[in-house]
């Protein structure tokens, strides 16, 4: 018996309203969007996945305290080079990181995940550039 493999992928657009969405939950959704794992076409070597865009990024919420307890930390390789930032700072001078970084964090880590956080499009207003793709409005039902 042969194995087959998708020779073409054909990629679809979808669109999230992030409007009181949760930021873990929204990111487990859009990670399994543009890794392409609920196609039924799926294999791990091919990057299958399709395209997000995300408008309202600046109304997501979190739960608890993470706002001031989560802190994110980046290293500038040198001596005492380590810099720690809290999630609202994160928020203030780049809105849309902390999206990125989770969706980041659950994909897999390979060389498609660089062309995976590409297709990743977000926007900070319901207004978005991507309405000539018509995107499917994607809803996480189950939050």
């Amino acid at each position: 018996m042969k194995t087959l493999f998708p020779n073409n992928v054909v990629r679809k657009w979808y669109l999230v309203d992030a409007t009181g969405l949760t930021l873990g939950r929204v990111a487990q959704g859009i990670a399994r969007k543009l890794s392409g794992k609920e196609k039924p076409t799926y294999a791990a070597h091919i990057d299958g996945g399709d395209y997000v865009v995300v408008t309202n990024i600046d109304k997501i919420v979190t739960t608890g305290r993470k706002e001031s307890q989560k802190e994110y930390h980046t290293h500038s390789q040198y001596m005492g080079g380590l810099k720690t930032t809290t999630l609202a700072e994160l928020r203030t001078k780049k809105p849309f990181e902390p999206l990125k970084l989770a969706v980041a964090g659950m994909l897999p880590k390979n060389s498609h995940r660089d062309h995976m956080l590409d297709r990743l499009k977000q926007f900070q207003g319901s207004d978005h550039s991507h309405e000539a793709q018509t995107p499917e409005i994607l809803t996480f039902s189950s939050l």
